[in-house]
Formats: C-alpha cells, structure tokens, sequence
C-alpha cells in the first residue's frame, strides 16, 4: 500500500490496498458469502454496492443474516415499497439494539474488553464484556425502579464516559428513548432540546473536566429539573471531586448497588420502535428532534463498522466526539461488532498538542476517527506522529465534521503513515451514519471521499432534478435507507419532516451539500449548498474558499460569506479571518489574494478581509455561514440565530456590530 499517482485526469492516488490486505477484509468476506450462500458473484466493490441500491430488499436481508441480526419476530418482508418519506422496513419484526450490543458472540467473552476509557486527567478504566452486562443490569433494573418503560424518555446530560454508556444501554433494553447533550451546553440549549421530549428521568453529572480545569454543572441541574415538569427523578454521577450532589437526586453508584444482583433482559420492540432522539443545530429557532429506530440503527451500524470501518472482535475503535454529536452514537456501535470501543472524555489538546496520538499508541488503536479541523490543527502545530510514536496498530484514520482538504490527506499520508487508510467520510446527524465514505477494498485519492457506502443510492443532481456526472450538484438519495428518521418528535403530520429534505425533488432525500460524483465513483464535497458562492454566474462551495485560506499557516480559522442575494443585489464577498499571533494581516492579504486568484478565480477574491478574534461555531463545530448572512443583511440577530446553539456565541458580536455601522 504506497503512494502513486494516476493518469493526469485523476488526482495522486494516496493509498492502494494489497491484494493481502483486500482479502483479509470483512467486505470482502462479505462478497465471499453471497456467493455462496446466495449465488451472487461481485468482482469489485463498485459492482456490490451497485447491486445494493438495485436490490434493496436482497441487500438489507443480507446484511441482517451475514451479521446474525436476531429478530424475536420474523418480518414478513424487507420493504414492501421503496418509497420515501414514509418507507417501512421490516414489518412485524421485532428485537432490541442493546441486546445486539450485549449478547454473546465472537469478541464479546465475559473477559474480553468492551471499553476503554480516558480521561485528560488520567483516570482510566478497562470493563470487560461481562462487566459492562452487569453494570447495563443493575442500571436497567434501577431505571425501571424509577418508572421508566417501552416509550419514556431518559435524557442525559452527561459525557463520554463509561456511566453514559452503560446508562444508554439499560434505556435502549428497557424499550425507552435515550437523548443525551454534552455537560458543556449551556442551559438553554439543554433545555430546549430535552423540554420538547418530556423525559421521566434525568440523568446528569456533577461537573466535568476540560483543559486541566473542573467544571461545576450542578446548578445547570437545578435549572433542567425545574424546567422538565413531568421529571419523575433526577440521578447524579458522581464524575468530578468537589461539586456536592444537588438536594432530592438518586445517587448513581447507589443505585447500581442496590440492584447489583439484577439479571439482564430486554424489551424486544418494533423495527422502528424510537431508540433515540437527535438533534439538528438548533442555530435558527427550536432544535428538530431527530428520531431513529432500533432496527434501523443495528442494521446501519453493523453495516458501516462491521463492513466499511472492518471493525470486529479483537479490534479497537476510537472516535473522538462528545455525547452531543451523532458520532458518539456511531462509536458505541462498535460494541454490535464485537470490537472494543475507546471513550475519551476531555481537551483533545491537553495537557500535550499530541495527547491523542499518544493514547492510539498506548491502546493499539484500529481505527482513530476524528474531525477535519482536528487534522488542521495537528498539520499546523507541525505535529509528526507517526515518528514520535507506534502507530504499528493504526489501520485507517477517519475524518468527517467537514470537508478534509488536500493539505489535510497529505498529512495524514506523510506524517501519521503511506501505509495507513484515510476514511473521509461524510453524513450527518440525520441519518445517523456515513452514507459517501470508505471501503477498505477500495483506494484513496488526494482530497476525495473514497466511495457512496453500500445501500446508500446516492447521486448529484441540477436544479431540475436531472442526474449530473462529474459536476456539482446537490447530494441526494434516490432510494430509502433504513437509518432515516422514523420522525421528527412532535411532528404528527410529518409536515416538517418533508419540509426538511422531500420539499425540493418530491420523493428523494435532498441532503444539503454540494457534490460531485468522479468517474471513478469518488465523491468531493463543497460545502453547504445554501451557503453557496455566486460570484458573476460562478457558483463555489466554501468547502474550496477555506481549502485555499486555511491552507495558509498563519491562519487558524476563517469564515467566507458572499452577501449577494442576502438584501443586496450585487453584495460583497467577505472573508473573516482568525490570524495566528503576531501574524500582520496587511502583509498576507496580498499573498490570500493571488493564491484565490490562482487557484478559484478572480471573481472569488474578497471585497474585503475582516480579522476576528473568533469564528462562530455550533456546539458540534460547524461554522455558521447562513446565519452571520443573514444578520449582515440587516436581519434581526435573535432571529436569524440562537446564541444557546452556539460554542462561542460572544462571537457573533463583531458581525452584529458590522452590521449597525453599515444600517448607519
């Protein structure tokens, strides 16, 4: 597996699987095991997934018997009709995502390790398989003690941590609905997602740890409970020294003590009976409340970490996230497969720059997801971890959250190891899932998305709704999965659901990117298609704006808004940058300008360059495009965006500020 380049139609190809290495994989274990259990002969990846949206029924029906899905009751049918919204996959089956989680199979002995856990502090622990069934047990019977059944909602403000594992899983067995929000939310974006879902039980920590600091959150507690007025109990972790429990909560580890005895069982539920509830960013008024089923949830998830991540017994799995993004949904899916998860609580950064590649090191890591900006960020602090530490274990990196650039997949291959796949995958926090992404059978080339993942019909479409082929157009899916949302809470007549992604190309799943499908069945991403860059008829993606911006060091972050269209006819293109320190924007902007000039087009150099001390971001990381737009146009700030849905919402302050003086 070395670096090579292609013919000059295609970008340098980064990575080639062996023969040894493709043979030894899941998928192709997979293509193995259709053709002899079902006579289907697939020479390539491109012809499987082919017939995997050709074929949806024989597709999804194969997963579920390659993977040993357990169904308590048989469906009578895969998918009656392939229709979207609204398709019903699996009727009349019924089983549990916890109990395919915790039962016995291949990598999940009593004694064989099911979770990791790290913390920045250097509290760590090790729970076997066994253990994790009998922590899940206690807290199951714990929680129905507290009057929680099939339906109710535990809602948990909590963080990557064992006890919000093992709390997830007693709901899940109990038929309830698990939402959770990362500690470091603010109260009224906690509360605005937990209000809308009623839940009978809240389950919270004390504090939390971030940068070598604890953070008290008990009287972020107080507030939830007394806004939650159907709250039948609150039960408190105690996760940090110092903060004292607040007065009338359950204590945790009491709880699980008074039922250590408890044998394990599950609540086997409908298909698509609710197993937990999302949310989209809340940015522009009251976050949707994503809801996704059990069935669909194993099935995907065995899926894309069984088959495209290879994950399986023996192998360790680590995504960095909070309990706040869907990747932390997607990490305790490895637990289906049999593979070891890695939980890590704290700053990615602390107390080193290169804390996570240490902890890869240490614990044999298989697979280290992260985010794109993480990649950044380790490029820029001249980061080399593939010398400074053994990476011998490291397979592949994953990397989603936004689009990895050129510079980013350059690093990974010369820094961290030619040897090591580069996933860079992309879905979101509505499918719960990766739905373009990697195969392990399949190459990497130089800044693109390796491949649409299986079951998942992807395409590009115009305007009109007309297939395109290596031009960019809008990411769609043509054909139903069985991840997307069983609903959207308190949407009865599934008007907002439709509104969401059906409103408009009726009947298929507009996603809300910009993309373009290679020749080669590759995918790049350009960013949001509604925060598109019109410059003089010349539509770009801001995806390609920041590859060429951040691709200089002496910036950190940046944010392009092209207020055409935005109240202005003929607007201004406007990029904001965030300068590394002692970094004169006078002497680089010179440099900015004929390096866009050179690589987009003279169209898409800025009006103007604007230095901020901070670029906004949601609590999941992504930058607010549309709605600083909008609040440049004049539009009034606490409508076009909710400062509680914010990681930094002070920073909002120098665009409200720009946008008075210009009113002015």
């Amino acid at each position: 597996m070395t670096s090579s380049t292609t013919p000059e139609s295609a970008p340098e190809l980064l990575w080639q699987p062996s023969p040894e290495w493709a043979q030894d994989t899941r998928m192709v274990r997979f293509r193995g095991w259709l053709r002899a259990q079902r006579g289907w002969e697939f020479s390539d990846y491109r012809s499987l997934w082919q017939w995997s949206v050709r074929d949806l029924e024989g597709f999804w029906s194969a997963v579920a018997e390659f993977f040993g899905v357990s169904f308590a009751e048989p469906p009578s049918r895969v998918l009656p009709a392939e229709t979207m919204p609204g398709a019903k996959w699996f009727p009349g089956a019924r089983l549990n995502y916890a109990e395919h989680a915790l039962s016995a199979g291949p990598g999940k002995a009593e004694d064989d390790v099911a979770v990791l856990f790290v913390r920045e502090d250097g509290r760590e622990e090790r729970i076997t398989f066994g253990r994790l069934r009998s922590l899940v047990a206690a807290a199951r019977a714990g929680l129905a003690e507290l009057g929680v059944g099939p339906g109710d909602r535990v809602a948990a403000l909590a963080p990557n941590s064992p006890e919000t594992l093992v709390a997830f899983l007693a709901t899940a067995s109990l038929g309830a609905v698990w939402s959770s929000c990362s500690p470091d939310f603010g109260v009224r974006a906690v509360a605005d997602r937990f209000v809308q879902i009623e839940p009978t039980v809240l389950i919270a920590t004390n504090g939390y740890t971030y940068g070598g600091r604890v953070f008290d959150v008990t009287d972020t507690v107080d507030q939830l409970r007394q806004r939650l007025p159907g709250l039948a109990a609150t039960v408190l972790v105690d996760y940090v020294t110092g903060p004292s429990a607040p007065e009338g909560t359950v204590d945790w580890e009491d709880m699980l003590a008074r039922h250590a005895e408890a044998e394990l069982s599950f609540e086997r539920v409908p298909f698509e009976h609710p197993l937990w509830v999302l949310y989209s960013s809340g940015t522009t008024g009251l976050p949707k409340g994503i809801v996704h089923g059990h069935g669909g949830m194993v099935l995907e998830h065995l899926k894309a970490v069984g088959l495209h991540c290879d994950l399986g017994p023996g192998d360790v799995f680590f995504w960095f996230t909070t309990t706040g993004w869907m990747m932390w949904n997607f990490l305790v899916g490895g637990l289906l497969s049999g593979a070891t998860v890695v939980l890590f609580d704290g700053n990615p950064v602390y107390p080193s720059a290169d804390a996570l590649w240490e902890l890869v090191a240490r614990h044999r890591v298989g697979y280290f997801g992260t985010s794109a900006p993480f990649i950044q960020t380790c490029r820029k602090r001249g980061l080399r971890p593939g010398r400074d530490h053994d990476l011998s274990a490291l397979r592949t990196i994953g990397s989603t959250g936004a689009p990895l650039t050129e510079d980013g997949f350059r690093w990974i291959a010369e820094e961290v190891g030619e040897d090591v796949q580069i996933a860079s995958v992309s879905g979101g926090t509505d499918l719960c899932t990766a739905f373009v992404g990697s195969s392990p059978d399949v190459p990497v080339w130089l800044g693109e998305i390796s491949c649409p993942m299986l079951g998942a019909a992807v395409a590009s479409y115009d305007e009109r709704g007309e297939e395109l082929h290596e031009q960019v157009g809008e990411l769609v899916l043509t054909k139903p999965m069985p991840c997307m949302p069983v609903y959207f809470w308190n949407d009865p007549d599934g008007s907002r659901l439709r509104e969401a992604y059906f409103d408009t190309y009726p009947g298929v799943w507009r996603h809300g990117d910009w993309v373009r499908i290679t020749e080669r069945g590759s995918l790049v991403i350009y960013g949001r298609s509604d925060s598109t860059l019109n410059r003089g008829g010349i539509r770009m993606g801001t995806a390609e704006f920041y590859r060429v911006v951040e691709g200089f060091d002496e910036v950190l972050d940046s944010l392009v808004v092209d207020t055409s269209g935005a109240g202005e006819t003929d607007g201004e293109l406007l990029c904001f940058l965030v300068l590394a320190e002692g970094t004169e924007l006078a002497e680089l902007e010179p440099l900015l300008k004929e390096r866009l000039r050179a690589e987009l087009s003279p169209r898409h150099v800025p009006n103007r360059f604007v230095r901020v001390e901070e670029v906004p971001h949601t609590l999941n990381g992504k930058k607010l495009e549309v709605p600083v737009k909008k609040i440049l146009a004049g539009a009034d700030p606490e409508r076009a965006v909710s400062r509680d849905a914010l990681r930094n919402p002070d920073s909002l302050d120098p665009f409200i500020r720009m946008s008075g003086e210009k009113r002015g």
